[in-house]
């Protein structure tokens, strides 16, 4: 016998975003995915050893003693209906091989930025360019680091002006749901305008 109650169940089921954080060696992707995961985020590091002298560029990160081999994963949920999976990619060249596959399925990127080794940031924004994913750069504003404004920063790294750029601290929680945020709504924008649809 049917129940009184003659609404059809909805049902929620939440979507999933496969985001990616990429940038150079010791440019804070660790500290980012970690700084917002809502569980304890997966991470694939291993000390640095003398093996890696004359392999690594560990200028500019000289006290850095672990790297990210493989890659960081975290996850936060933005509301019931919408979960989003963060990627880390692992930053120095010799792991770049994996950056293809991380990248399968993904709908955008951050690409973190160190003014003080701005160049480290270039591979991963020529990698999202040629692909055609809509990216963000976030600057991470170390402690030591000289703050340059957003648009020195634009103007050196040769940027569209259809890409955002936001200074950040990818130690704290805030500055990265911000960042995030500001993914999301470009990716959404970019959707919008291939569709047709202004919103």
């Amino acid at each position: 016998m049917a129940s009184g109650n003659s609404e059809p169940r909805r049902s929620l089921t939440a979507q999933a975003v496969k985001l990616l954080v990429a940038g150079g060696f010791g440019v804070g992707k660790t500290t980012l995915v970690g700084s917002v995961s809502e569980v304890p985020p997966l991470r694939t590091e291993e000390v640095i050893t003398a093996a890696s002298e004359g392999v690594d560029d560990l200028s500019g990160v000289e006290g850095k003693t672990t790297t990210t081999v493989a890659l960081d994963f975290g996850r936060i949920t933005i509301n019931p209906e919408l979960i989003l999976y963060l990627f880390g990619t692992p930053g120095q060249d010799r792991f770049w091989f994996m950056w293809d596959e991380l990248a399968d399925g993904a709908l955008g990127a951050v690409v973190l930025a160190d003014t003080r080794r701005l160049e480290s940031c270039f591979p991963a924004v020529d990698f999202f360019e040629q692909r055609g994913l809509p990216f963000v750069v976030g600057v991470n504003c170390f402690d030591d680091a000289y703050r340059y404004g957003t648009e020195e920063v634009r103007g050196a790294l040769d940027l569209d002006p259809q890409v955002p750029l936001l200074l950040c601290d990818a130690r704290e929680r805030d500055s990265t749901k911000q960042v995030l945020t500001v993914l999301l709504e470009h990716v959404l924008g970019r959707a919008m305008l291939v569709s047709g649809n202004p919103g």
